[in-house]
C-alpha cells in the first residue's frame, strides 16, 4: 500500500504567469463569454454546438481539426455558436486506458502531470490565439480547473462526477456555463439536484483555501442517455424526454431553464454515426414546441478529423484513440443541416 509522491506541482497562479493570457486574448474571451451567456439566459436565439474529439489526444491533430471547424463556423455564425471540445482528461469506467493529455501529453510515453498541465494550457491558448475559440473541457478533477479558468468558455461535469459534492461546489464558483450530465443510472433528480447546488452560493475548501462561491446562474442540465440494470443503453433525447426535463425545471422556479443534448454516449449507444439522426430529431422537437425550443440551447457532438476510433498503436492521424467519433466531412454536412433547420 501507499503512494509514491513524484513531484510537487506548481499552483495555477504560477502556470498562468509562465503562460499568460494577453489583454487582446482576454478581450476575445470576454466577447465570446457574453455571446454564449446570452444564449443560456434566453437573450439570444443562436444555437450552441459543442463539438470535437472524445479526448484531445494529439495537439497537432486537435488544432488541425479546430482550423477546419473555424472555416465552417464562419459560414453558420449568424445561427450557431460553435464551441470546440478540447477534453484534456478522460474518465475511464474501469480506471484503465488512456486518461487524456493531462496525464500523457504523448500517449506513447509514461504519465507526466507537470508536462500535462503545461500541454493543456498551451492547447487551449492556441485555440483562442490562432482561431478565436474559447473551448469546452470536462471538469474531471475540480482542483485542476484553475489552470484553465481564464481560457475556457464551457465546462461539463460528467455522468460519473455529477453526484460528487466537490464538483457541484466548484461549479458554483465558475463564471461560464457548466453543464451537469444525467448520471449513468439515468436518475434525472440527481442531475437537477446538481444544477440546483451549482446555482447557489457555498462555503467550502478548495485548493487549501476556505472559499465562498457566488453561485452559477448558467449551470444547466445535459441529457446523455443511460444504462439500465441489464447493461442496455437507453436514450433520453426524445420529445417526451425534453418535456419531462422542462417540467422538472418548472418545479424549481429559481433555476434558469436550459438544456444541452449529448447526441453520443448512451443516447447513440456509442455509435457516432447515429449522431446526425439524433441531432435532427432534437431539432424537430424544438420546432414542434415553443417551450422545448426555449429550453434546448444546443447539442453536443463527438467529432474528429477521421471517422471511428483506433488503438493507440495504429497511429492514424486525426482518429480518436478513445471513443469513436464522427469524421469532419460528415460533421460539416451535419452543421449545415442544423443551421438550415434552426
Amino acid at each position: 500500500m501507499g503512494a509514491n509522491y513524484i513531484r510537487k506541482l506548481p499552483i495555477p497562479m504560477e502556470i498562468k504567469k509562465l503562460y499568460p493570457l494577453t489583454d487582446s486574448l482576454a478581450e476575445i474571451k470576454a466577447k465570446r463569454d457574453a455571446e454564449i451567456r446570452a444564449v443560456f439566459e434566453g437573450k439570444s436565439d443562436k444555437f450552441i454546438l459543442i463539438i470535437g474529439p472524445c479526448s484531445a489526444d494529439n495537439k497537432d491533430a486537435v488544432l488541425d481539426y479546430i482550423s477546419r471547424l473555424k472555416v465552417i463556423s464562419e459560414k453558420v455564425k449568424d445561427k450557431i455558436i460553435i464551441i470546440p471540445r478540447i477534453y484534456t482528461n478522460k474518465p475511464r469506467t474501469t480506471g484503465d486506458g488512456y486518461k487524456g493529455i493531462l496525464h500523457q501529453p504523448n500517449p506513447d510515453e509514461k504519465p507526466n502531470m507537470l508536462k500535462g498541465i503545461v500541454a493543456i494550457r498551451e492547447l487551449h491558448m492556441a485555440a483562442l490565439r490562432d482561431y478565436g475559440f474559447t473551448c469546452a473541457d470536462e471538469m474531471l478533477y475540480p482542483e485542476n480547473h484553475r489552470y484553465l479558468s481564464d481560457l475556457i468558455g464551457y465546462v461539463a461535469v460528467g455522468a460519473r462526477s455529477v453526484e460528487n459534492q466537490q464538483h457541484r461546489l466548484t461549479a458554483s464558483g465558475i463564471d461560464v456555463p457548466v453543464g451537469m450530465k444525467n448520471p449513468t443510472s439515468g436518475d434525472l433528480t440527481v442531475m437537477m439536484n446538481s444544477v440546483f447546488a451549482a446555482s447557489h452560493s457555498h462555503t467550502f475548501i478548495y485548493r487549501g483555501w476556505e472559499v465562498e462561491s457566488s453561485g452559477n446562474p448558467l449551470a444547466h442540465a445535459i441529457l446523455r442517455g443511460y444504462v439500465d440494470q441489464y447493461g442496455k443503453y437507453i436514450s433520453n433525447y426524445h420529445y417526451e424526454d425534453l418535456l419531462n426535463v422542462n417540467e422538472l425545471y418548472r418545479q424549481i422556479p429559481s433555476l434558469n431553464p436550459a438544456l444541452i443534448v449529448d447526441a453520443n454516449h448512451a443516447n447513440s449507444a456509442k455509435n457516432p454515426f447515429e449522431q446526425p439522426r439524433i441531432a435532427k430529431d432534437v431539432l424537430f422537437s424544438r420546432n414542434q414546441n415553443s417551450e422545448i425550443k426555449s429550453l434546448v440551447k444546443g447539442i453536443m457532438i463527438e467529432s474528429y478529423i477521421e471517422d471511428g476510433c483506433q488503438s493507440p498503436e495504429e497511429k492514424v492521424y486525426g482518429r480518436s484513440i478513445t471513443d469513436a467519433c464522427l469524421g469532419i466531412e460528415k460533421s460539416e454536412k451535419l452543421i449545415y443541416e442544423i443551421a438550415d433547420k434552426l
